[in-house]
């Protein structure tokens, strides 16, 4: 698989640029989680990174993608069905 160099803002990652895999279409995921283990073995806090447009280019279109920090987390929720049951 291939991987592209992605920065990383705020949150213990803040400055870093990691590389991240990429789909196919070269897109890394929309969520980056980043488990940190805690003080003498205890409980572990994961961290969680949103996928944002990078920086304007010469013609205003985004310049690859940055990772942002996000303080509160996200729910993870597992699968997310797209189809309704049928009756």
């Amino acid at each position: 698989m291939r991987s592209e160099q992605t920065p990383f803002r705020g949150g213990p990652l803040d400055g870093r640029v990691l590389p991240v895999l990429v789909d196919a279409t070269g897109r890394p995921p929309a969520h980056y989680r980043v488990p940190v283990p805690g003080p003498d073995g205890g409980t572990r806090t994961v961290h969680h990174y949103r996928r944002q447009p990078g920086p304007p280019g010469r013609l205003g279109l985004p310049r690859g993608w940055v990772y942002t920090h996000e303080p509160e987390g996200t729910a993870d929720s597992g699968i997310k069905w797209r189809f309704r049951r049928r009756r």
